[in-house]
């Protein structure tokens, strides 16, 4: 069975966008821009019928699409309140950062004095994020 370029262009929109809309893990609309794009450059493909501009076509559409897309994700996570535990999954080095599971998610993490370690499998107080980066103290410094 032989696919033209446009089928293809079509089965790769089509389960980039599927992905976007049934994986639990959210994607933040990239799966979603990067499918839209293919689902444009099938469009193209009628008119462009050069597989290196097809290509090209598409980064260019999934760049836009997914810069435009940034301005419908939220800045701040409303599911992160502050002064919530978390554990860790790895350890923390003084000054260096580890993995925390917060909300059953693993998070990059720091902790908030950077001449304390944190071991491993120890609850944390996350204080705040910082990017993609929670910043944490060990739950027996607040005493």
């Amino acid at each position: 069975m032989n696919l033209t370029p446009i089928q293809i262009w079509l089965i790769i929109g089509m389960s980039l966008c599927a992905i976007e809309l049934l994986v639990p893990l959210p994607t933040f609309l990239i799966a979603g821009a990067m499918g839209v794009a293919a689902l444009c450059v099938a469009v193209i493909a009628l008119i462009l019928p050069l597989p290196a501009l097809q290509i090209f076509a598409w980064m260019v559409i999934s760049g836009l699409l997914v810069m435009l897309s940034r301005r419908f994700i939220p800045r701040d996570s409303h599911q992160l309140q502050e002064a919530r535990e978390g554990i860790t999954l790895t350890a923390i080095p003084a000054g260096e950062t580890g993995r925390v599971r917060y909300e059953g998610v693993s998070w990059k993490a720091r902790c908030d004095d950077s001449r304390i370690e944190i071991t491993a499998q120890q609850k944390v107080i996350v204080l705040r994020r910082e990017g993609t980066t929670l910043v944490v103290v060990p739950e027996n410094w607040l005493q």
